[in-house]
């Protein structure tokens, strides 16, 4: 007798076996919320990279734009609306300081669509992708879950901050070609998540030399582009002062869903010169297509540019002021970390309290400050955090959400059993 069939592809069973348990914690938090007066018990949760410090500015803007009518209702261009696109290489020329084409741009459903599109458009199955490490832990299934791309991690230092180089990036293609694997990109979020940090321009230009050397695209995931808070300037991957050589095989993907706080209405952007891949990723677009009337909304946020420069300019300073009410909270407490230039989340260094050794453990600790205190943040193991220890907390809630949730992690701690082999932090609180 044979077995019965299955009931599911077996894509479709590989897509069902990532479903990561961190997603669970995310609902289950989002559904027993905190509050200090109605449900004080209730979870904290500073694992969901959402900018919740934005939306007294966008209202009355969202409010005062044309209500939706009949030709919204209508089908439009699945890559996107002229409008929409126009609109949207206006503020990214300004970003990446080059004029951009908008007949370059794909929008699709969210920046999760426009990395599965150029995966997809870029890699046969069992063809690779190359990304330094740590990395935004959705990048596995955003970039390898339909395409069937393979994630090969480039280890990046704790010694020096995780910070990028390309010498890391280097060392794993040469790897992966001495392995008889086929690398077709390397794909890297900047400014980074989950680090923070904003890639200064020599950095970047030493990488694309190094791609370029290896024969390979680069997918530069630039969706926290506006989101910076520091000292260093933001510099695109498609700057030609970085990229004077590389720029059709270079792919740009940004959204509205950070620098905007809109991550509900999904809507991503591709960024492509190569023309081939241009017009695949448009055939991906059918399949993910933003709806006429978010184009629309979207297309009348950004018509007036002033407006855009004054909320992108207010929300970069709301960053800087809930990140240094974080970082005074965890110096504070002794909580050591690395420190951040932009984005929403910090990268804690927790690996002194670890209940035992190895990512188990840090599993393990993640488990009891999300059932024991009831904090929601993302284990190191889910970025492909080289080490063990290090945790993403996101810190754009209510500074009182914040403050709460940092004061129940260091009272967890304090109960912890330290570490036998604890890693000596500087004497600010962060790791060197």
């Amino acid at each position: 007798m044979t077995a019965p069939r299955p009931r599911v592809s077996r894509q479709a069973a590989r897509l069902l076996a990532d479903t990561p348990a961190i997603a669970e914690a995310h609902f289950r938090a989002e559904a027993e919320p905190y509050d200090a007066r109605t449900r004080p018990d209730g979870y904290l949760n500073l694992g969901t990279a959402e900018n919740r410090l934005l939306w007294d500015l966008l209202e009355d803007r969202l409010a005062a734009l044309e209500p939706l009518n009949e030709a919204t209702a209508r089908y439009a261009p699945l890559h996107g609306t002229d409008v929409l696109r126009e609109r949207v290489a206006g503020l990214l020329s300004a970003t990446c300081r080059t004029p951009l084409d908008p007949q370059d741009l794909v929008v699709i459903s969210g920046a999760t669509g426009a990395l599965d599109a150029i995966a997809s458009v870029l890699c046969d199955p069992g063809e690779a992708i190359v990304v330094p490490a740590p990395y935004y832990g959705a990048f596995d299934t955003d970039l390898g879950g339909r395409s069937g791309a393979r994630i090969l991690p480039a280890p990046l230092s704790a010694a020096d901050g995780f910070r990028l180089t390309a010498a890391a990036v280097d060392r794993a293609l040469v790897e992966a070609r001495s392995r008889g694997i086929t690398v077709r990109a390397v794909a890297l979020s900047s400014p980074s998540n989950p680090i923070g940090e904003v890639h200064p321009p020599e950095v970047l230009a030493a990488l694309l030399r190094v791609v370029r050397e290896h024969d390979v695209d680069l997918v530069s995931d630039e969706i926290y582009a506006h989101a910076v808070f520091g000292e260093q300037a933001f510099t695109s991957a498609a700057d030609p002062a970085v990229n004077p050589d590389w720029a059709e095989r270079t792919h740009v993907v940004w959204g509205f869903a950070k620098d905007f706080g809109l991550p509900g209405l999904k809507a991503g952007v591709l960024h492509t010169r190569d023309p081939r891949v241009r017009e695949a990723a448009r055939a991906m677009a059918y399949f993910a297509p933003v709806s006429t009337a978010t184009q629309q909304t979207l297309a009348g946020l950004l018509a007036d540019p002033e407006w855009v420069a004054s909320f992108l300019a207010a929300g970069r300073r709301r960053l800087g002021a809930s990140y240094e009410h974080l970082v005074t909270l965890l110096d504070a407490h002794g909580i050591p970390y690395a420190p951040a230039a932009a984005g929403f989340s910090v990268w804690l260094d927790l690996g002194r309290w670890l209940p035992g050794r190895g990512f188990e453990a840090e599993r393990l600790l993640w488990r009891e400050l999300f059932e024991n205190a009831r904090v929601s943040i993302l284990p190191g193991g889910a970025f492909r955090s080289p080490e063990p220890g290090w945790f993403r907390l996101c810190h754009t809630v209510e500074a009182p959400l914040v403050a709460e949730a940092v004061r129940r992690i260091a009272a967890h701690l304090d109960t912890a059993s330290p570490s036998p082999s604890p890693v000596p932090s500087s004497s600010n609180g962060s790791r060197p």
